[in-house]
Protein backbone atom coordinates (compact mmCIF):
# COMPACT_ATOMS: atom_id res chain seq x y z
CA UNK A 1 0.00 0.00 0.00
CA UNK A 2 2.96 2.62 1.08
CA UNK A 3 6.57 1.68 1.03
CA UNK A 4 9.09 3.36 2.62
CA UNK A 5 12.22 3.13 0.77
CA UNK A 6 15.58 5.59 0.31
CA UNK A 7 14.17 8.58 1.87
CA UNK A 8 10.93 8.51 0.30
CA UNK A 9 7.31 7.20 0.72
CA UNK A 10 5.58 5.16 -2.43
CA UNK A 11 1.80 5.05 -2.43
CA UNK A 12 1.21 1.47 -4.69
CA UNK A 13 -1.96 0.88 -3.72
CA UNK A 14 -5.36 2.60 -6.10
CA UNK A 15 -6.24 5.62 -3.69
CA UNK A 16 -9.87 5.18 -4.15
CA UNK A 17 -12.45 6.02 -2.10
CA UNK A 18 -13.10 2.17 -1.10
CA UNK A 19 -9.58 2.71 0.76
CA UNK A 20 -9.02 5.97 1.75
CA UNK A 21 -9.27 5.51 5.00
CA UNK A 22 -6.71 2.59 4.95
CA UNK A 23 -4.59 4.86 3.00
CA UNK A 24 -5.03 7.46 5.64
CA UNK A 25 -4.05 5.46 8.61
CA UNK A 26 -1.56 3.65 7.20
CA UNK A 27 0.13 7.15 5.85
CA UNK A 28 0.30 8.89 8.72
CA UNK A 29 3.01 6.81 10.90
CA UNK A 30 5.29 7.12 8.32
CA UNK A 31 5.22 10.93 7.41
CA UNK A 32 7.56 11.64 10.43
CA UNK A 33 9.82 8.82 10.07
CA UNK A 34 11.15 9.68 6.70
CA UNK A 35 11.59 13.46 6.52
CA UNK A 36 14.99 14.58 6.02
CA UNK A 37 16.14 17.86 6.56
CA UNK A 38 11.95 18.53 7.06
CA UNK A 39 11.30 17.53 3.67
CA UNK A 40 9.59 14.18 2.97
CA UNK A 41 9.13 12.75 -1.17
CA UNK A 42 5.51 11.04 -1.52
CA UNK A 43 6.07 9.09 -5.04
CA UNK A 44 2.91 8.61 -6.63
CA UNK A 45 4.35 6.76 -9.52
CA UNK A 46 2.94 3.59 -9.10
CA UNK A 47 -0.92 4.79 -8.38
CA UNK A 48 -2.76 3.72 -11.18
CA UNK A 49 -6.48 4.52 -10.22
CA UNK A 50 -7.41 7.52 -8.23
CA UNK A 51 -10.62 9.39 -7.54
CA UNK A 52 -11.37 12.56 -5.87
CA UNK A 53 -10.60 11.03 -2.60
CA UNK A 54 -7.20 11.01 -3.45
CA UNK A 55 -7.11 14.81 -2.93
CA UNK A 56 -8.74 14.54 0.36
CA UNK A 57 -6.15 12.11 1.61
CA UNK A 58 -3.02 14.18 0.12
CA UNK A 59 -4.48 17.18 1.94
CA UNK A 60 -5.00 15.14 5.19
CA UNK A 61 -1.17 13.84 4.96
CA UNK A 62 0.20 17.18 4.44
CA UNK A 63 -1.37 18.71 7.02
CA UNK A 64 -0.49 16.06 9.61
CA UNK A 65 3.38 16.08 7.94
CA UNK A 66 3.03 20.09 8.70
CA UNK A 67 2.10 19.26 12.64
CA UNK A 68 5.49 16.93 12.62
CA UNK A 69 7.11 20.00 11.01
CA UNK A 70 7.70 18.32 7.91
CA UNK A 71 7.20 19.86 4.12
CA UNK A 72 5.78 17.20 2.03
CA UNK A 73 6.43 16.81 -1.49
CA UNK A 74 4.78 14.87 -4.47
CA UNK A 75 6.42 13.58 -6.98
CA UNK A 76 5.33 11.82 -10.42
CA UNK A 77 1.43 12.67 -9.58
CA UNK A 78 -0.88 10.73 -12.57
CA UNK A 79 -2.18 13.18 -14.76
CA UNK A 80 -5.93 12.74 -13.76
CA UNK A 81 -4.81 13.87 -10.59
CA UNK A 82 -3.43 16.91 -11.90
CA UNK A 83 -6.77 17.66 -13.75
CA UNK A 84 -8.99 16.23 -10.77
CA UNK A 85 -7.39 18.98 -9.06
CA UNK A 86 -7.39 21.84 -11.46
CA UNK A 87 -11.28 20.91 -11.88
CA UNK A 88 -11.55 21.69 -8.25
CA UNK A 89 -9.85 24.86 -8.38
CA UNK A 90 -6.84 23.29 -5.52
CA UNK A 91 -3.88 22.54 -8.03
CA UNK A 92 -1.87 25.36 -6.53
CA UNK A 93 -2.30 23.63 -2.84
CA UNK A 94 -0.42 20.40 -4.31
CA UNK A 95 3.15 20.35 -3.41
CA UNK A 96 4.58 19.19 -6.43
CA UNK A 97 8.04 18.23 -6.14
Amino acid sequence: MIEQAEGRLRVTAPMLIANARALLEAGYPLLNSGAQAGELLLDLAGVTELDSSSLGTLFAWQRKAAKFGVQLRIAHPPASMISLAELYGVSELLPLA
